[in-house]
């Protein structure tokens, strides 16, 4: 029988043996008091099974507010499995499933989800990325490297005649990819059709004039209905890719939208401190990307090495890796997505990220990084690709701005970040 297994991190002022038993009950087959109706052999047909417990440690006083008491709370890691057959492969009744009503439970006084195994079956309902890192590079006209690409800076209040302007400024500075910040989708001060219009003008006579093509990321988070109106819309003015917050329209808003959408998806995963900022509860980057895959993200927003964030460059690796590994590990689709780094970013950042990756299969998004270069953004965007031209050829980056005037001068201006030896994959 195919099962479903997940790793939690919890703390029991019960131990953790009786808050994992209350976890696979509340999340199968059980209630609050017995009921006739659940036999033996229904619990063993449906019910949640423990399959390991490791205790890590234990502490005197619960790490969340927790109505059950007691006077050693015990933390440690349970992995919990369910068949299949409680919710086939129905992505939304899965989330149900693993995070639930297991958050809220009195017997635990923290939980959090940290890893998730997913038999084969999966792969054949649900759709996974359209594109990916191969079909980006086509999209683009067989790009190499990483994407060197920006965010549309203000976030909010610039009109589309304003984000026209800014958009060929950085189209004829050769920047590769452009995203709608996550807070500017359909505003009344800047409506999407006025804003695609205004953009893609701009674009497709770039393009007709240089032969070089820029993807642009426009934010269509709305309604599901609205959303697939919204691609009409791309598709009227010859777009090429459409961003959506995945955690505001959820998993089944980003299936809809890939079931549609004849273009990249780009994910960005707005409001993640949410489910990420606490080591006590929450969902970990590495479980949620998987189903953010297979509803069909070509494209995820992994934060950024040194960023001004409160994620660890650890955390920042581990979640860049997760993207571009399998979603299953016995095999099937890879549905590998390209990791977005973005908040913060300069060129001391390029080597960093291409080194934890091992590949040049990332997208590279620096607002102040590029506007900011003393030389305009036009040096900025060239420095940065000479920044990831020394990481790719094994080249300090001070040596190869010794002879890289945009690079030299864009070293200087940014001061370079402390970051966190990353060498050790493990």
């Amino acid at each position: 029988m195919n099962r479903v297994t997940a790793t939690y991190e919890i703390e029991s002022p019960a131990g953790i043996a009786r808050g994992a038993e209350v976890l696979a009950s509340e999340q199968s087959t059980g209630a609050f008091a017995k009921v006739p109706l659940e036999t033996d052999d229904l619990r063993a047909r449906h019910g949640a099974r423990i399959e390991e417990l490791t205790v890590t440690g234990t502490s005197e006083t619960p790490a969340l507010p927790c109505r059950a008491r007691g006077g050693i709370y015990e933390r440690g890691l349970v992995r919990i499995s369910w068949p299949i057959e409680n919710f086939g492969t129905s992505l939304p009744t899965l989330l149900s499933t693993i995070a639930g009503n297991l958050f809220e439970l009195a017997e635990l006084s923290a939980v959090r989800l940290v890893d998730l195994c997913l038999p084969l079956d999966f792969a054949a309902t649900n759709p996974g990325p359209q594109f990916g890192v191969g079909g980006t590079r086509r999209v683009l006209g067989g790009h190499e490297g990483p994407l060197i690409g920006t965010i549309v800076k203000p976030c909010v209040g610039l009109s589309p005649d304003d984000t026209a302007s800014l958009v060929k400024c950085l189209a004829e500075a050769g920047i590769d990819f452009i995203k709608d910040d996550e807070l500017q989708a359909n505003a009344p001060h800047c409506p999407l059709p006025a804003r695609v219009a205004a953009v893609m003008k701009v674009l497709n006579n770039h393009e007709e004039r240089t032969g070089k093509r820029v993807m642009y990321a426009f934010n269509i988070t709305d309604e599901i209905d609205q959303m697939w109106r919204n691609l009409d819309l791309l598709q009227n003015h010859g777009a090429n890719c459409a961003m959506v917050c995945v955690t505001s329209v959820g998993l089944s808003g980003l299936r809809a939208l890939r079931e549609r959408s004849p273009y990249v998806i780009h994910g960005h995963r707005a409001g993640w401190g949410l489910y990420s900022r606490s080591p006590d509860i929450g969902i970990s980057f590495p479980v949620w990307q998987k189903l953010w895959r297979l509803a069909g993200a070509d494209h995820l927003h992994v934060n950024g090495l040194g960023s001004k964030f409160t994620e660890t460059d650890q955390v920042v690796a581990q979640s860049a890796r997760s993207v571009q590994a399998p979603v299953f590990e016995t095999g099937g689709p890879a549905f590998a997505a390209m990791p977005v780094f973005s908040s913060a970013q300069t060129v001391w950042q390029i080597e960093p990220a291409r080194s934890l990756l091992g590949n040049d299969d990332f997208i590279f998004c620096a607002g102040g990084g590029i506007q900011g270069h003393p030389d305009g953004p036009a040096a900025g965007v060239i420095a940065l690709r000479q920044a990831a031209e020394a990481a790719r050829d094994g080249i300090p980056i001070e040596r190869h701005a010794a002879s890289h005037k945009q690079l030299r001068a864009a070293m200087e201006a940014f001061k370079r970040p402390a970051l966190a030896d990353l060498t050790d994959r493990d």
